[in-house]
């Protein structure tokens, strides 16, 4: 049972320790989009998008207002680009049109970020994947809220080396197709080793192939709050220390699945 002293504390940690809800993301499967004709494809991808998210900003906003918490950013990733796009694109500039198609319906929905024009290469690339990073570059200079990553390595399978190879060149290629941003494109792009089965977190999200059909993930910023806590316990012991990083934590935690319960309720039933 939530007490009021449970409500003052959590209203301090909004206001004066910079808790926030940093952002919403929705999680949105494309499996059911794969068509071999390209065309057709981004007609798909276009439609399931704006239809599953074009709630989602509306609705963070409504629960910032209703519960008064900052909700800084709503977001979408979708599954690996790679895998979706494989049976329509032939050429780098098939995937550049996907990578247009997602940055069309982000715009559209009003998302700050879409992740997902991603590759999961950590044991081997197949023709679309490299495909898919060798148009990066162009992808990441002609879309403005698509996310890109690669996955190139893992601890189980090893570290692909001619991943790794090739996305050294990518990186720079990047960086020079988007000098006129200030390299922006390279801040778009992660390369990972040992990439999570779903990542919710720009800019390295994508929305994991065992995951549902459509998800809300919730992610809470609140570094002002944990610095208060152990400023409290300072010369404790360690279990002391612990204990209050414990509560803390759960405490902030709890903010965070408010919001994403209350996201997922309102946005299922304005979809019926």
């Amino acid at each position: 049972m939530i007490n009021i002293f449970e409500v003052n504390e959590t209203n301090k940690m909004i206001e004066q320790e910079n808790l926030d809800v940093r952002t919403i993301t929705m999680g949105i499967s494309l499996l059911d989009c794969i068509d071999p004709d390209l065309d057709a494809l981004n007609q798909k991808i276009y439609e399931k998008i704006t239809t599953k998210a074009r709630n989602l900003v509306a609705t963070g906003d409504e629960i910032a207002t209703e519960y008064g918490i900052p909700v800084v950013n709503k977001r979408i990733s979708v599954t690996p680009i790679a895998l979706v796009g494989g049976a329509a694109c032939k050429k780098t500039e098939d995937f550049v049109t996907i990578a247009k198609t997602l940055d069309k319906c982000a715009k559209e929905v009003g998302v700050n970020f879409i992740g997902g024009y991603s590759a999961l290469v950590s044991k081997g690339m197949t023709p679309a994947e490299e495909l898919l990073i060798r148009s990066i570059p162009q992808a990441m200079a002609e879309t403005e809220r698509v996310c890109s990553s690669v996955n190139v390595g893992s601890t189980k399978t090893g570290i692909n080396m001619d991943a790794v190879k090739l996305m050294g060149e990518i990186v720079l290629a990047t960086a020079e197709a988007t000098r006129d941003q200030d390299s922006l494109g390279c801040a778009k792009l992660v390369v990972f080793c040992n990439a999570p089965d779903d990542n919710p977190f720009m800019a390295g999200a994508f929305h994991g192939v065992t995951e549902a059909d459509c998800i809300i993930n919730v992610g809470v910023s609140g570094p002002g709050v944990v610095k208060k806590a152990l400023e409290q316990v300072r010369g404790e012991d360690f279990g002391t220390l612990c204990e209050m990083i414990k509560r803390t934590a759960f405490k902030v935690t709890r903010v965070g699945q408010l919001v994403a319960r209350e996201a997922s309720s309102v946005l299922t039933c304005r979809l019926v």
